[in-house]
């Protein structure tokens, strides 16, 4: 039986836990379709975990993916902090706002956040999915043994090694073209940036795990390619951003739906990370190299509320609009529909 029959699956697709874009109702359809699809609770609490695992759950009988975030602690720096306000301060100004006296730490690390852990034990989702790192070992053994699937998504063989040793069942193989947040597990390291084949074929071949394939691909002739390099599965997620189910604004579909979409970045000045995104007046203020972005998540506040002010404002741009290189390619299609052209495409 393949790894994928395992989980219950009818095709070799997840959709992407995409936090802020995908919803309960984008979740389920997928999966009532055939595929797995995820929910994203790495900026929530564990009362918002809670709501969204028994929302999907009201809509699909059918396994499905929650995905956490395991970055890093975060360390306050009120001076860098106040100087990165006091950067954006004009920005703020152009729409009529102020900058936020100060920055939080707008949602806890899975590694930090002791009651997300229990009601995941409680809960017991099929699978389980982390982003940005590993939680410790107490942690998953704790899912583990709540009868948890484990998913992590790596981007160089030696986080998929940290990934084996942890116990993790398969991995995700996050290539450079991928959008939304880039899941390194330490940021301010070297990055490789292996594009999503090379990164597939290298894991396949020397992880000793599942591979799960992500980054760049929207359509069938990308998950057969995936699947042909060795991958059990393809992992999309801007293909799947334009459906109705998605948690997506107008202007965020207006722009994958127009020339913006063949013009993606990878920026951390929206939330003080990597992460690849549509261009926008945003990434294009931020691209001077000698801005120094506070740690993620506390930039992420500073960069919501100038989000906040500029759409108050009636410009969109400061969105964190998140998107692959493949976005050109993206379809607005419901979700079931999408899945099942994706798997004609792809001959499944």
């Amino acid at each position: 039986m393949t790894w994928i029959a395992e989980l219950g699956l009818s095709l070799p697709l997840i959709q992407a836990p995409m936090a802020g874009t995908s919803t309960p109702e984008l979740a389920a359809a997928v999966s009532n379709a055939g595929a797995l699809g995820s929910i994203a609770v790495g900026a929530t609490d564990a009362a918002g975990a809670q709501a969204m695992i028994a929302r999907t759950r009201s809509l699909t009988a059918r396994p499905f993916n929650v995905n956490l975030f395991v970055h890093a602690t975060p360390m306050p720096d009120a001076a860098r902090e106040a100087a990165w306000l006091a950067d954006l301060a004009p920005l703020f100004a152009r729409y009529g706002a102020t900058p936020p006296a100060g920055l939080r730490t707008i949602y806890q690390s899975f590694a930090d956040d002791d009651a997300m852990l229990r009601l995941l034990v409680a809960q017991a989702p099929p699978i389980v999915s982390f982003h940005f790192g590993l939680p410790d070992a107490a942690r998953i053994a704790a899912l583990k043994g709540a009868g948890c699937r484990l998913l992590a998504t790596a981007t160089s063989l030696a986080e998929a090694e940290a990934c084996k040793v942890a116990g993790i069942d398969a991995v995700v193989a996050q290539g450079w073209e991928a959008g939304g947040h880039r899941g390194v597990f330490d940021p301010d390291a070297p990055d490789d940036r292996l594009g999503t084949f090379a990164l597939t074929r290298l894991l396949v071949v020397r992880s000793g795990l599942p591979v799960i394939a992500a980054g760049g691909i929207m359509d069938g002739a990308g998950i057969r390619a995936a699947l042909d390099l060795g991958a059990v599965a393809a992992q999309l997620g801007t293909a799947f951003v334009r459906c109705p189910e998605t948690g997506a604004d107008t202007a965020y579909r207006a722009a994958m739906a127009g020339p913006a979409a063949a013009h993606t970045v990878m920026t951390r000045t929206i939330s003080g990370r990597p992460a690849r995104c549509l261009t926008n007046r945003f990434t294009a203020w931020g691209a001077d190299a000698r801005r120094d972005v506070p740690a993620y998540p506390i930039a992420y506040d500073a960069g919501k509320a100038l989000n906040a002010a500029a759409k108050a404002a009636g410009e969109p741009g400061f969105g964190a609009q998140w998107a692959g290189q493949g976005a050109p390619l993206s379809r607005a299609l419901p979700a079931a529909d999408l899945v099942a052209r994706l798997a004609e495409e792809a001959g499944l």
